[in-house]
């Protein structure tokens, strides 16, 4: 009997260990809290997150991560990579620019507003955005700024709730 238990001990102690190593350095589930990447995203969604990826290469323009706020890293947030380390970014009219190349973004919710003088993205930084452009906090602002590469959780892959709209998403071309 006492062999028995010390098995079973042994095993939910591997499982255990297992799932935080997967948890850590592997796979991630999150809930979308807000309306910020609407229509992409919506507000009670729940993804897959994958870390893996951003060990062997950086956050690409497009890529929707899961970020440490900067101001208060027990909060994280989603949001789409717009541009990397050397891009000079600038919103013109409500219009984004991204190294001088005005940006066709057909998954944005509606016409952004304002403007945002040019800055270049330091290196080992992303900068980015939500979707519902007029209802983000994300670069744009001093809190959030510039985000650090050390800051980034992963790269939302899979939408696992709700089942209607279940499927991986996809960074736009």
């Amino acid at each position: 009997m006492f062999k028995e238990l010390l098995d079973i001990g042994k095993s939910i102690l591997i499982a255990i260990i297992a799932a935080f190593l997967i948890i850590t350095f592997v796979f991630e589930t999150v809930s979308v809290d807000g309306h910020s990447m609407d229509p992409t995203l919506n507000n009670k969604d729940r993804l897959i997150v994958e870390k893996v990826s951003y060990y062997f290469r950086a956050p690409k323009p497009g890529d929707i991560v899961v970020i440490k706020y900067p101001a208060n890293p027990s909060e994280k947030f989603i949001k789409r990579v717009i541009a990397v380390g050397g891009d000079k970014v600038r919103i013109d009219n409500g219009k984004l620019y991204i190294n001088d190349k005005l940006q066709n973004e057909s998954y944005i919710l509606e016409p952004m507003i304002g403007n945002y003088n040019e800055v270049t993205v330091p290196e080992n930084t992303i900068f980015v955005m939500g979707d519902n452009r007029n209802n983000s906090r994300d670069s744009r602002f001093t809190d959030v700024g510039f985000v650090s590469y050390k800051l980034v959780v992963g790269r939302a892959v899979f939408r696992l709730f709700p089942f209607t709209r279940m499927g991986t998403l996809k960074t736009p071309k």
